[in-house]
Parts: C-alpha cells; sequence; structure tokens
C-alpha cells in the first residue's frame, strides 16, 4: 500500500543516505534495534515501547513485525529531514515535538500507535506548502 509520502531516494541526501545506512544490523539485512535505539537517544525499552513491541523482540532483529515498525520510524525520520534539512532535527522533531492537527502527539507516539501513515501525510502536506 503506497502511503502519502514516499521518500525519494534519487532526492535523499547523502546524509539521509548515510543515516539508513549507519542504522544496519552488521553483516544481515535487517535494522538494528541497538541502532535505531542510539540515533533516537533512548533506552531499548524506550524503542519497543515506540515500536510497539515486547521488549524481548528487540532481542530477535529478524522479527517481521519488529523490522516493519522499525522501518515505520526511518521513514518518518526520513520525510522529516525533508523539512528540516538534516537528521538530527528531525529526530528531536519525531520524539519531541506534538503535532497540533494529529491530537497533539509527536510522531513517536504516532508510529507506537499505528499511526505512521498520519504522519506521513502531514509531513507529505508540509512539503507540499514549503515547496508551492
Amino acid at each position: 500500500m503506497a502511503t502519502a509520502f514516499q521518500v525519494d531516494e534519487q532526492r535523499a541526501s547523502p546524509l539521509a543516505s548515510s543515516f539508513v545506512a549507519s542504522l544496519q544490523e552488521p553483516r544481515t539485512p535487517h535494522i538494528s534495534p541497538k541502532r535505531v535505539a542510539l540515533a533516537l537517544g533512548v533506552q531499548l525499552s524506550r524503542l519497543a515501547e515506540i515500536a510497539g513491541v515486547h521488549r524481548n523482540t528487540l532481542a530477535n532483529p529478524a522479527s517481521e513485525r519488529l523490522q516493519d515498525r522499525l522501518r515505520d520510524m526511518v521513514r518518518v525520520i526520513m520525510a522529516a529531514s525533508e523539512l528540516t534539512g538534516n537528521i538530527e532535527q528531525a529526530v528531536y522533531w519525531f520524539r519531541n515535538e506534538p503535532i497540533v492537527t494529529l491530537k497533539r502527539k509527536t510522531a513517536a507516539e504516532l508510529v507506537a500507535g499505528g499511526h505512521t501513515d498520519a504522519v506521513l501525510a502531514h509531513l507529505s502536506e508540509l512539503l507540499d506548502g514549503a515547496n508551492g
């Protein structure tokens, strides 16, 4: 299912591409929960909450549900970086800034609740406004 906002890989900055590559579990095709937690500046237990998985699931990076949720987080951060201009500000926004039109919840809270598409749609609208 296509989302309202897709990160255009050709437009993605080298910094963003480097960010995504830095999240890879060594010698696997998976996103590393430990590296995502480090990038977000959260403990693994908090990452499990944001991902909507049990903390023990983080011990199995190949878990399909875990990987789906980590990909959602990365997609939102990458989309936000298109607006903010850098990954650090996008991560800060993801964790801390309430989105007024989405019940004043942060992107992290919304992703945890399974509302990634709503966050991406919000970012798409902001990007369209910035470009239009």
